[in-house]
């Protein structure tokens, strides 16, 4: 079967809709309390590579389910006015994840740009779980 869009085109047009942050921005608003960084990442990036201090974890593969406040998975941060930006390793899965919450009707949602990999090129701390 082939594939109708590939995913490349996905994200390009994700992109021209959703709102961006680079790396020093988000560590801003986050160092003022207007952000909650969010890790999309499977848990095993996190464990091989780190993350953000103070990142919020949630797989992508739940993320849908924790922002429907009407999902019994739903997580309460996704409750908040404060900005939220989601961030994968490159920018490619947040890009698409920033999308579909904003089809779901959420206003709040940043992508962070470069995703995990920029924040480590640009030295910005990073922690390591045990």
């Amino acid at each position: 079967m082939p594939i109708i869009q590939p995913v490349a085109e996905l994200i390009a047009a994700a992109r021209l809709l959703i709102d961006k942050v680079g790396v020093h921005e988000a560590a801003e608003l986050q160092r003022l309390d207007a952000a909650i960084l969010i890790d999309l990442r499977d848990v095993r990036e996190l464990q091989k590579m780190g993350t953000v201090p103070g990142a919020f974890h949630a797989p992508r593969g739940m993320l849908e389910f924790w922002a429907d406040p009407d999902s019994p998975y739903h997580k309460p941060v996704f409750r908040t006015e404060k900005k939220l930006v989601m961030f994968c390793a490159s920018g490619l899965r947040s890009a698409l994840a920033v999308r579909t919450l904003q089809e779901m009707g959420m206003e709040n949602v940043l992508d962070m740009e470069g995703g995990f990999t920029e924040w480590k090129m640009q030295d910005l701390p990073v922690d390591y779980l045990t």
